[in-house]
């Protein structure tokens, strides 16, 4: 009977961290998976590569095999308005993202009824993703995109 009672003074720090744990951990993996993506598609490449060269096809006339990286970095260096745009697009996808975390963290804690102003730490993502959004506009106001 305790356990029940006290239920919203344990949910609520396991929330707080729980948070920024995901976050964590989604990042991590998104990295893994593209890493094995790529290595898997020079994989192939590698393999397709080896299979023309067996039928006799002249390795000159076929097409270079696909880098991890480096296509990213060689395409902003070629254009730098490519770089301008990925700039402006990661501003603008990172602001609308915390600005509706923020907005759903506060409608939430709102919703919570906690009998405080809990709803008010929805405030501080919102700002910041209307601050990257804000950014974003100016980036593309100055470079003329």
């Amino acid at each position: 009977m305790y356990l029940i009672d006290n239920i919203e003074d344990t949910i609520l720090p396991i929330m707080v961290f729980s948070i920024p744990l995901v976050a964590i951990v989604g990042g991590i993996t998104m990295g893994i998976v593209k890493t094995l993506t790529q290595s898997r598609i020079i994989e192939n490449a590698q393999r397709e590569r080896i299979a023309a060269i067996q039928a006799g096809i002249d390795p000159s006339r076929l097409p270079p095999i696909p880098s991890a990286e480096f296509d990213e970095v060689a395409d902003i260096a070629r254009d730098p308005e490519v770089g301008q745009r990925r700039r402006t697009n990661g501003l603008m996808v990172g602001g609308v993202v915390t600005l509706f975390t923020g907005v759903g963290l506060a409608v939430f804690f709102l919703f919570m009824d906690t009998g405080g102003n809990a709803w008010a730490i929805g405030v501080i993502p919102a700002f910041i993703g209307f601050a990257l959004l804000l950014s974003s506009f100016l980036v593309r106001q100055r470079g003329g995109i």
